[in-house]
């Protein structure tokens, strides 16, 4: 099976940049960690202060979505960054590509 790349991108409030990274550097991604699932990469964007990435991967989609649920429906997430990263975010996107890339 080919495995894939999930890649978030995140239009954040302004000014909110550096807190952001703050709150995934120190808590959300340990927390991914935790949960066994694999974060390839996550930042600031170089284009803007306040536009972010996060890159996960995954050994298949529907791998994927599974551990996804498991993770965002946990009460490590609920009870953990989940609101103050809801709070900041002002859009999001997602696209899942095979892995490696071409």
């Amino acid at each position: 099976m080919t495995q894939v790349v999930e890649i978030l991108q995140y239009r954040l409030k302004a000014g909110s940049g550096e807190d952001f990274h703050a709150i995934m550097q120190q808590r959300s991604v340990p927390l991914h960690q935790q949960a066994g699932l694999v974060v390839l990469e996550y930042g600031l964007s170089l284009h803007a202060s306040d536009a972010y990435y996060l890159m996960r991967q995954f050994d298949n989609v529907d791998e994927m979505e599974q551990t996804l649920q498991r993770f965002y429906h946990s009460n490590a997430w609920l009870t953990g960054p989940r609101a103050e990263i809801i709070a900041l975010i002002e859009e999001s996107h997602r696209v899942v590509l095979p892995w490696p890339l071409k």
